[in-house]
């Protein structure tokens, strides 16, 4: 369980290296060059992780126009990733952290509490990295309806930034 990492805006973003649902591995040093909007979610094929993914590939035109890459990760298995991905039609990788090391890593796994229960389950978060790999936003608790436009805006931002990232 995460012993609440507080990654911070400013701060490199924790590497990893995780399999895509398709069976290769997909590793953040890979993407630098391009924002990633890297998303952390419950479960596969539920209500609300349904709805976050399919209003990302919504707007993956506008997330592409700005050069981003965006990119799922649950602790769900591959096949479970393929199956989602291709039932609605997802346009980027889901990543499978079934260890969650990189959950822990970015203080996603977390106690939570549902309908009276307490358990271990993911924080739905969201991280915006820049080309260098440094986070530029982060959101914690993320409520699915409008975050791909608030995620979006953010991005718009981002992209203004001289290329060193503004810093």
């Amino acid at each position: 369980m995460s012993k609440e990492k507080d990654l911070k805006e400013g701060m490199m973003a924790p590497g990893f290296s995780l399999m895509n649902d398709q069976g290769g591995e997909v590793a953040l040093e890979s993407l630098r060059g391009k924002p990633v909007v890297l998303y952390f979610y419950p479960k596969d094929d539920t209500p609300g992780c349904t709805k976050q993914a399919c209003a990302f590939t919504n707007r993956g035109p506008e997330f592409r126009k700005l050069g981003a890459t965006i990119v799922g990760v649950s602790k769900d298995p591959i096949a479970s990733h393929a199956k989602f991905r291709t039932k609605y039609g997802l346009d980027f990788p889901l990543l499978s952290d079934t260890s969650g090391k990189v959950m822990d890593a970015y203080g996603v796994w977390k106690e939570r509490t549902l309908y009276g229960r307490t358990a271990l389950g993911v924080e739905r978060s969201t991280f915006l990295i820049d080309r260098e790999g440094v986070i530029r936003r982060a959101w914690r608790k993320v409520k699915v309806d409008g975050h791909d436009d608030v995620v979006l805006e953010a991005l718009k931002e981002l992209s203004n930034l001289p290329r060193d990232g503004g810093t």
